[in-house]
């Protein structure tokens, strides 16, 4: 027994630091968790979780529409009441939030309510009481960034615009990113009127470019109006709402005005700065393989550690960094390459592997396969909604470097596909697999023709 209270601290009750506070207390190590905001983190609570419940709901206007070209005659037009939605949403939050605080206390985890400061290599202090541990993980996750322009204090960020006491009848989120592109498809579908402002000439920066034009697209169809090449000089409240300046002189009004501007670490208060530990220059904390800081006893993972932020990484973000410090024997270094993501905008986009630009720098000579295509079910809704399918392949090897689709369902068709993208499958892999007929899906296996070099 160390002379320590415990043998791992967590600070940060997220999807990383519970996972690695249940698989460090399986092991037989004494672990404690501290939180002063809510279990689960952002995806459980303002991101991943919600967005998708919202998102789902978002879908039904098109349902609705779609319905018809099949033969259902709704007898009155439907009615979207926003206070279910949000209600129901939070009903269910509550209940994630009570299963974590069950895994925590099944595992044995001892949890501390209140924001830790950490003091030292060894301490970390709550509320005025002093615990030590031989190691400390900072699992603290990101917090919105809003910038700083005239009436910034008007907007609200993804912390806030799930809970909004009204729906806004006309909505406007600025950014490019996941959240922002994510936003505007949700409003649109819930109100109508949706604005998506953003400096950049085309949103989702770091996807691969015709996702990112064929996406554009869809979302103009459906009636997103998309400002590009432009920022929000200045937001007052007038008397139908919030009248938005943008910097190419334009004027909107509208009732909300989301912030998607990105996340920085949330390390206010935490006490990194007062010991001198390494960040990198985004702000981000400097970790090796082994998810140490420039302090070999206190550790940092997920968000905070500035790398993909997803969910999914942050969990074996925190199985590998358990293997380290209290397996048997230590893993290889946490493998980056090929991991899947999705944006649930409408259509979604499913992604994994590299893109097109990034393939061309990479390999000598590549191959792309596409299509896009009206989806079968919309022979019959009326919906002008195109689907995108997209493989890259090294052509020296033959290998699928990436695989890209923007449809209906794209994140759950992607996960099948990354595991033959993991695999390091080729294209003749690809083509030796029998589809399923018929459904979209099989267009990733009878991609034949080559689109270009």
């Amino acid at each position: 027994m160390s002379d320590f209270d415990y043998d791992l601290f967590v600070i940060g009750a997220g999807s990383g630091g519970v996972r690695a506070a249940r698989t460090a207390a399986a092991t037989g190590a004494r672990v404690a968790v501290a939180e002063d905001r809510y279990l689960g983190g952002t995806c459980v609570n303002v991101g991943c979780v919600p967005k998708k419940l919202y998102s789902y709901a978002a879908h039904f206007h098109d349902a609705f529409q779609d319905a018809r070209g099949f033969g259902w005659q709704l007898p009155q037009a439907p009615r979207f009441d926003w206070a279910t939605l949000r209600d129901n949403k939070t009903s269910e939050i509550k209940r994630l939030n009570e299963i974590y605080g069950r895994l925590l206390d099944n595992a044995g985890v001892e949890l501390i309510n209140g924001r830790a400061r950490i003091v030292d290599a060894h301490r970390i202090e709550i509320g005025g009481t002093t615990y030590s541990a031989d190691k400390i993980l900072v699992a603290v996750g990101g917090w919105p960034w809003v910038p700083d322009f005239p009436g910034r204090e008007l907007t609200v960020t993804s912390n806030e615009v799930f809970d909004l006491e009204s729906m806004p009848k006309r909505f406007l989120v600025l950014g490019g990113g996941y959240i922002a592109v994510e936003f505007a498809s949700i409003f649109n579908g819930l109100c109508g009127e949706s604005h998506l402002v953003y400096r950049g000439e085309l949103f989702l920066r770091g996807f691969d470019r015709e996702v990112r034009e064929f996406t554009r697209e869809q979302m103009a169809a459906k009636g997103v109006k998309l400002h590009f090449e432009t920022n929000i000089e200045s937001i007052e409240k007038v008397e139908g709402g919030l009248l938005v300046s943008l910097t190419n002189g334009e004027s909107l009004e509208v009732d909300a005005v989301l912030a998607a501007t990105g996340r920085k670490p949330n390390l206010e208060g935490v006490g990194l700065d007062e010991l001198g530990i390494e960040l990198n220059p985004d702000g981000t904390v400097k970790v090796n393989d082994r998810f140490e800081t420039s302090v070999p006893s206190i550790l940092a993972l997920g968000d905070v550690t500035g790398g993909p932020e997803l969910t999914p990484v942050a969990l074996a973000e925190a199985m590998h960094l358990v293997q380290h410090h209290f397996g048997d024997a230590p893993p290889a270094p946490m493998d980056y390459r090929n991991i899947a993501t999705a944006v649930f905008c409408h259509p979604n986009i499913g992604t994994v592997g590299i893109s097109e630009e990034q393939a061309r720098k990479e390999y000598d000579a590549i191959r792309v396969y596409r299509t896009d295509f009206r989806p079968m079910k919309h022979t019959l809704s009326g919906s002008d909604e195109r689907c995108l399918m997209k493989l890259i392949v090294d052509d020296a090897s033959d290998v699928v470097v990436g695989a890209h689709m923007v449809g209906e369902e794209a994140g759950e068709l992607i996960q099948g596909i990354a595991i033959a993208v993991r695999a390091g499958l080729t294209k003749a892999d690809f083509d030796t697999t029998v589809g399923i007929h018929p459904t979209a899906a099989e267009e990733f296996v009878t991609m034949r023709t080559l689109s270009r070099h």
